[in-house]
Parts: structure tokens; C-alpha cells; sequence
């Protein structure tokens, strides 16, 4: 990681196109791949929840859920997407719709291309996004709830490889994978949050963007996040995923009622309905017959979210693990791939529902002449168009630092963790050690690209390395569905004999007082 950082600053251009010549062979030649395999940790999710392992507890049998339902949304919900919601919300449909797929009619009226637009983000943040995070987190939690492991990667492949084999070092190289990824992840998210809500500075008219305002935003929000992570998961990390939650319903709801909401619910309902509809061709869609076109449209898009969310999943699926003690697989499947799922598409339909409202019958004014669109600035700029609009960007922009803050804490808890054999509760100078590590990155690396010329330069070859860490990372990932099935059967037939020996002393016990009484009785 450090020979890393050094090269990003030392020769940010020639590791940038090195970064970048791999990744589009990865995401070109590897797109198909990513998108079958996606398509299975969907299935995968579903058979685990709706089979008789379904209420197989994440914990000792009976034991009572770690948190509240509350709590529990907030603080996977928070962590899972965090401040993506806020930065692509009203950005990724206005993309979609200034530049629709390769394939998409020339012909298609303005309502369609709009529609479109809305169907392909809720591919991107739907259930295929949770479907992997569960992946991860329901071996995790398995191993550590039910089996009592430690809170590490390596035991998720234990039914698969045998303990002999993850206690030596192949589980050694799949919890420094693990710490890796989330660094690089983390720390991208900081960095590319912190020029969002500069951007967002500069467009108030409050602070004019500059390297100094960037560093400097980095430097507070991991100021946050390290007071954060130090009163652990049961205090600051709950209290502000709560909170998190409680300011992004109010202003999603104010953006609702201030905007126009008849048109916005009835979106709401038919592109749930348009996303079920076409959920198996969105999920399988290749574009084998768009050639190039369609090969750089996925790469940018569909298989590099794929690939961006399999980065993520260690440290998710990990923090998910770790607050999910007491829940059933079942529920654990459902709530963490359905609800965040519903929340997140009533997210993208309120904020770019209203945008492309106000692009198409609005007046226009998201998309610029040429078709472009300023994917900082689209949340400001929507925002223009409704009564208040300006407090309402002050509070977006608190909103997003709550939510750099939560997932900053949250990544630094889970690398606590793995770093230190997977202590549920990590010592304070481990938890403390890696919130700053995640922010000096971020700090060095914005630097870097400035000094360069491009503020985010440095960081995109970090997010470049995240999404090509995800490839090797995917085998693993397929392998531990393989494994967790295996530890579910097991657990299963377990369960079926440990009650058939129960019946079968129940049956004898009864037999028992039959024949006594039997033999006590008058002859």
C-alpha cells in the first residue's frame, strides 16, 4: 500500500495509464464473467433464504437479535452505499439519459430515454449490489455467530479448505486482500466525497475549490470519523448511522414534496415495475452485437459497478457480519437485500426523478448543449430548481460529510478487526491507527494529482486498483458460496438428527411409562 502511495506520487501520469491500460482489459475481457457470477450471488441469496436453511439462526439458538431493526437498517444501510446515494442520485440518471446505452433507439421520445435511464440505475443499486455484499457478510457471520470463529475473512472458506489450511497462509493472504481493498475503497470514497463537497462550496458561492480546502476537508472529516470509531460500534457508529438515516429521509422527503411529487410516485411505481419486468435481461445484458461501444458503455457502467461493489464487499460484508448476531439467514437475506433495496430506489426516484422532470417538462438546464452533464454539480443544480433550495444544499451538504464520517468509522472497525486476528472489539490504537491511515491516503493523494495538474488523478488510480483487486478477489467470492452452501448442509442435517434423537427419547420415555404403568397395574 505504501509502495503504492509513492509511485501515485511520484509518477502519478505513467501509474495512471498503466492502471488504466489494465483495467480495460480486466472490465473488457472480464465483463461477461462479472456478469454471470453477479447474476449467481443473486441466486445464490435467494436459495439461502428461501431453503430449509432459512431459519438457521446467525448465533447461538434463540438468541435475540444484537440491535434494533432500526438500528440495524441504518447502520448496514449506511455503510453499504453511503454517500454514492448523494453523489449519484440525481447524476447516474441524468448520464443515462444525456447518453443512453449503445443499442437504444434513435427514434425513443424523451419519456423513454428517461425511463430507461431510471430502470439501468436501479440495475446498478439493486439487488445485485446487496447480493454480493451478502455473499461475504452471511460466511462471515455464519462462522463467527454460529461457529464462534474469529471476525475474520479466512474462516469463511473453512468448510471448503479445512481449518489446517485457513489458520496458515492462504487465510493470511485473504484477510491482507481484505484490509488492502478496503483502504484502497476507503480512501477513494474520501477522497472523491471531499472534491464533491467542495465542488458543491464552490457552487454556493461559500469557499472557491482549491487543493488547500480539499486537504483540508479530508483532514476534518477523519478528525470525525477517528471520535467516531473510538467510542465503537454500540455509541458512535450507531448514533450516526441513526442520525444518518433520520437527515436523509427528512430531505428526501422535502425534495418529495417540494418538487413534484404526483410525478415522482408514479415513477416510483413504474420503475419498480419496469425493473421487475426486466430484471433477467438487464441482468444477463453483455452487448455482444454494439461492439466497441458497448464494450466502453459497460465498462464504465455496469461491470465496473460490479467490480467497484466486490472491492467493497470485504469491508461491508464484514461490518454487516459483525452486526447481524441473532438474526436468522433468512432474514439476514432479506433485510439486507430488500429493504436497503426499496429505500435506495425510492432514493434514486425522488432526487433523479425530479431532475429528469425538470429536464424533460422543466425547462431543461441538467444537460448542457453538448451532452454532458456535471456530475459534481447535478445535485446543486436540481436542487436550483425547487422553493429552498439553497438551505436544502447546505444540508446535503452536511449529509454527505455524516456519511463520509459513518463510512470512514465503519472501514476503520472491519480493518481493526482483520488486522488483529478478528478481536470483535479491536484495541483503540488499532481503530485509531487506520482511520488516519484511510485519510493521509486520501490527504497525499489529492495532493499529488494537484501538483500534477488533476485533483483527482491520484485517486483515480487508486479507485482503477480497487476495481482490479476485485478480479482475483472474485474467485474467492465463488468459492465462498460454495463453502457457505457446504456449512449450511452440514448445519442442517446437524439440526434434523439432533431432533430425530430428541423424538426418538421422547418416543422411549413415553414407552417407558406405558410398560410402568402397565406392569403397576391391577392383574
Amino acid at each position: 500500500m505504501t509502495a503504492f502511495v509513492l509511485l501515485a506520487v511520484v509518477i502519478p501520469d505513467q501509474l495512471a495509464g498503466a492502471l488504466g491500460a489494465a483495467n480495460t482489459g480486466v472490465v473488457n475481457g472480464l465483463g461477461w464473467y462479472y456478469v454471470l457470477i453477479v447474476v449467481g450471488f443473486v441466486a445464490f441469496g435467494l436459495y439461502a433464504a428461501f431453503s430449509q436453511y432459512g431459519d438457521i439462526t446467525l448465533g447461538k439458538d434463540g438468541a435475540a437479535p444484537q440491535y434494533s431493526v432500526f438500528s440495524w437498517f441504518a447502520m448496514l444501510f449506511a455503510a453499504g452505499m453511503g454517500i454514492g446515494l448523494v453523489f449519484w442520485g440525481v447524476a447516474e440518471p441524468l448520464n443515462h439519459f444525456a447518453t443512453p446505452p449503445p443499442g437504444t433507439s434513435a427514434a425513443a421520445s424523451d419519456a423513454t430515454l428517461a425511463q430507461g435511464a431510471m430502470t439501468t440505475t436501479f440495475l446498478h443499486w439493486g439487488l445485485h449490489a446487496w447480493a454480493i455484499y451478502i455473499v461475504i457478510g452471511l460466511a462471515v457471520a455464519f462462522a463467527v455467530h454460529r461457529k464462534g470463529r474469529p471476525i475474520s475473512m479466512r474462516w469463511m472458506l473453512e468448510p471448503l479448505l479445512g481449518r489446517r489450511r485457513v489458520e496458515g497462509w492462504i487465510g493470511d493472504v485473504i484477510d491482507v486482500v481484505a484490509i488492502v481493498g478496503t483502504l484502497f475503497g476507503v480512501a477513494t470514497s474520501l477522497g472523491f466525497g471531499a472534491t464533491q463537497f467542495s465542488a458543491g462550496l464552490d457552487y454556493l458561492g461559500v469557499a472557491e475549490e482549491s487543493i488547500g480546502l480539499l486537504v483540508g476537508l479530508v483532514v476534518v472529516i477523519t478528525i470525525f470519523a477517528t471520535i467516531s470509531v473510538a467510542t465503537g460500534v454500540d455509541k458512535g457508529i450507531k448514533w450516526l448511522s441513526n442520525g444518518n438515516l433520520v437527515l436523509a429521509g427528512i430531505l428526501m422527503l422535502l425534495v418529495l414534496l417540494l418538487g413534484e411529487p404526483l410525478f415522482v410516485l408514479r415513477e416510483f411505481v413504474q420503475s419498480i415495475g419496469e425493473y421487475v419486468a426486466n430484471f433477467v435481461r438487464l441482468s444477463f445484458r453483455t452487448m455482444p452485437y454494439q461492439g466497441v461501444a458497448g464494450e466502453t458503455w459497460l465498462g464504465g457502467w455496469t461491470t465496473y459497478y460490479w467490480g467497484w461493489w466486490m472491492s467493497w464487499s470485504p469491508f461491508v460484508g464484514v461490518f454487516i457480519a459483525r452486526i447481524s448476531r441473532g438474526r436468522t439467514v433468512r432474514e439476514f437475506v432479506l433485510g439486507v437485500m430488500l429493504v436497503p433495496t426499496l429505500l435506495t430506489f425510492l432514493w434514486f426516484s425522488i432526487l433523479g426523478g425530479t431532475a429528469l422532470w425538470q429536464q424533460v417538462y422543466g425547462g431543461g438546464g441538467l444537460v448542457a448543449e453538448d451532452g454532458s452533464v456535471s456530475t459534481t454539480n447535478a445535485l446543486f443544480q436540481m436542487l436550483e430548481g425547487i422553493p429552498g433550495g439553497t438551505i436544502m444544499s447546505g444540508l446535503f451538504l452536511i449529509l454527505v460529510v455524516v456519511f463520509f464520517v459513518t463510512s470512514s468509522d465503519s472501514a476503520s472497525f472491519v480493518v481493526g478487526m482483520l488486522s488483529t486476528g478478528g478481536d470483535p472489539n479491536p484495541p483503540l490504537g488499532a481503530r485509531l491507527f487506520w482511520a488516519v491511515m484511510e485519510g493521509a491516503i486520501a490527504a497525499v493523494l489529492l495532493w499529488a494529482g494537484a501538483q500534477a495538474g488533476d485533483l483527482t488523478g491520484g485517486l483515480g488510480a487508486l479507485q482503477t486498483m480497487a476495481i482490479l483487486v476485485a478480479a482475483p478477489f472474485s474467485v474467492i467470492m465463488v468459492m465462498t458460496c460454495a463453502a457457505t452452501l457446504r456449512a449450511l448442509h452440514q448445519e442442517h442435517r446437524r439440526r434434523v438428527r439432533a431432533e430425530e434423537v430428541l423424538v426418538q427419547r421422547e418416543l422411549e420415555k413415553n414407552v417407558g411409562e406405558i410398560v410402568e404403568q402397565h406392569v403397576a397395574g391391577p392383574h
